[in-house]
């Protein structure tokens, strides 16, 4: 397939037909049953197919990078559903949040970097965006780096009526990254933010 075909296809939103949607649990988090059709790739069109789909909402996800030190700055916190798949359910992570309907991405960034590191960046650039978990969820994060002073991370931090209990760590980026090919840091938006920072490390640094 050539370039200009996949390009197509990205924005080829009439291949899909939405017959119909029913919430199926409303909470905190909502789930909603879509029936609908496709477009196959050998022709036509498919049966209709029922999928349930986790409406989360979208969320911010931040970078605090420090240029000057070479440090990120991470955050702990329990994480039920880690229960699942590991013994350990305190994880390291990078900021993140929810973002509310009428609520912009960018400051979303900052308040939750405040929130939940006590930090105030000197900059905040957006990366990019993407979707968490597409197979079953319409969630999106918005990926920002946010250049700190890591000397100033430090303590526990989080909102009282979020049940938040959050710690601050000041990491190393080797020790990161050797974290995240260990295993330890093992949460999608953190291991992606590292990953995205060792490739774009020069421009970042530079900058």
């Amino acid at each position: 397939m050539k370039d200009s075909e996949l390009i197509e296809q990205f924005n080829a939103k009439s291949d899909i037909e939405v017959i119909s949607t029913k919430t199926l649990y409303k909470g905190f988090f909502q789930l909603d049953e879509y029936k609908f059709k496709h477009k196959l790739f050998s022709g036509g069109w498919s049966e209709v197919v029922t999928r349930e789909v986790f409406e989360r909402g979208n969320a911010v996800v931040v970078l605090p990078y420090d240029p000057i030190t070479h440090q990120v700055v991470l955050i702990e916190q329990i994480r039920l559903p880690a229960l699942a798949t590991t013994n350990s359910v305190w994880l390291l992570e990078l900021v993140a949040g929810m973002i509310a309907a009428d609520e912009i991405p960018a400051e979303v960034a900052e308040r939750e970097l405040m929130e939940e590191t006590g930090l105030k960046a000197s900059e905040v650039h957006l990366v990019n965006s993407y979707l968490a978990t597409p197979g079953g969820s319409s969630e999106r994060y918005h990926f920002y780096w946010a250049k700190v002073d890591a000397s100033k991370a430090e303590g526990i931090h989080g909102l009282d009526y979020e049940h938040e209990d959050i710690k601050v760590h000041v990491v190393d980026f080797d020790a990161a990254m050797a974290m995240v090919n260990s295993g330890r840091i093992d949460n999608a938006s953190t291991v992606i933010g590292l990953q995205w920072l060792a490739l774009n490390l020069d421009t970042v640094r530079q900058a």
